[in-house]
């Protein structure tokens, strides 16, 4: 059973893990003179938020770009710290820093923020909207060669897995994993293809088209989503919008997981949510991912004879689709054979959502409990 589960990943699952081939392209040189209005809701991101500002000022690209942070009710400073951030450039003309209004009921705390962001980006006429996160730092070419993409293949939503932090222990063995994992739920070419439901988006840095995202009802038809990024891939393309999902080294996340519990954290927070606090998918989902990923190496490190050997070579399947990830993030290609572990722990992290979930306190960050149930 395994083994015919990774033959049918491997073959019918879209490709999924052929990362080569969702490479952000590079536009050769050329510029666009789209408008583009970046917006990075900021909520307590004073560690990371000058470097966001900076590498958004800094884009090599022939048309204008205007920066709108959205200071979700920080206590660090993160709105003076932007401010300055773009002063350093000789940019404070093309930031604009807003302070959030209080959370409205019904709404995250991120689309709350975002919501702010594209209504006040509205009044400069964008052609584009960035949407990216405070974060993320992003290279001289990353908006051009967006833009590029966006306008050859006349996209309304292109974005980007951005090059996650993988420098810990932690991070090694499950950065990867995690970008390995959403792209087995949301095959890239199966989001792009509009014959297929599937949509995704990464909500590190998506480019959106604000037509399109009108068209789709605007951020408040997905006021309440925690996994925001999808849902609002998910609006667009139902609207009839084009999408496009890929990686890129052109923008990378600086935010920093030194401990396997912060990232446990992250995962859950929306994992139950993934579920839909379904009780039988949570079941289903566990007893998926032990015979899909723990059973292969259980037969073949105690099976006998065909059991072993099936075993063997549903892991050398496993860690073959894993192996493109492995070599993108700079790892030793054997670091493939590790992903039952990590999936593993993303099992516990899952059943940790749903008790975080149960007891009031899903979805929780920074602060906020955002997708909770009833103690």
């Amino acid at each position: 059973m395994a083994l015919a589960i990774w033959l049918s990943l491997a073959l019918f699952r879209g490709g999924f893990f052929r990362v080569s081939d969702r490479l952000l392209p590079d536009d050769g040189g050329s510029h666009q003179a789209a408008r583009v209005a970046a917006i990075i809701p900021a909520r307590n991101e004073a560690e990371s938020i000058a470097l966001a500002v900076t590498s958004l000022m800094r884009q090599e690209y022939g048309g204008p770009v205007r920066v709108f942070v959205v200071d979700d009710d920080s206590s660090d400073g993160t709105g003076a710290i932007a401010r300055a951030a773009a002063e350093s450039e000789g940019a404070a003309d093309r930031l604009t820093v807003l302070r959030s209004a209080a959370l409205s009921p019904g709404w995250t705390g991120k689309l709350w923020a975002v919501s702010q962001g594209v209504r006040e980006a509205e009044q400069w006429f964008p052609d584009y909207l960035l949407l990216t996160d405070a974060d993320i730092a992003h290279d001289a070419s990353n908006i051009r060669r967006l833009v590029a993409l966006a306008e050859e293949q006349r996209l309304d939503v292109a974005s980007i897995m951005v090059k996650l932090h993988c420098e810990s222990l932690a991070e090694r063995l499950l950065v990867p994993a995690f970008v390995y994992f959403f792209f087995l739920l949301y095959p890239p070419r199966w989001s792009s293809n509009p014959r297929r439901r599937t949509a995704s988006a990464a909500g590190g840095c998506m480019l959106v088209r604000p037509g399109a995202l009108a068209k789709a009802g605007g951020i408040e038809a997905i006021r309440s989503e925690i996994i925001d990024d999808c849902a609002l891939a998910r609006a667009i393309k139902q609207s009839g919008g084009r999408l496009w999902i890929g990686v890129s080294e052109s923008a990378e996340s600086r935010r920093e997981y030194e401990t396997f519990g912060e990232i446990g954290q992250m995962i859950s927070r929306t994992a139950f949510n993934q579920l839909r606090h379904s009780v039988a998918l949570l079941a289903g989902t566990i007893a998926g991912l032990i015979v899909t990923y723990l059973v292969p190496v259980a037969l073949a490190v105690t099976g006998a004879h065909l059991g072993a050997a099936l075993g063997a070579c549903a892991w050398l399947l496993m860690a073959a689709t894993y192996a493109p990830l492995v070599r993108f993030y700079g790892l030793p290609l054997a670091w493939a054979l590790t992903l039952p572990v990590a999936a593993a722990f993303y099992m516990g992290a899952t059943v940790h959502s749903a008790w975080k979930h149960w007891s009031g306190r899903g979805g929780e960050w920074k602060g906020r409990a955002q997708d909770p149930g009833h103690r």
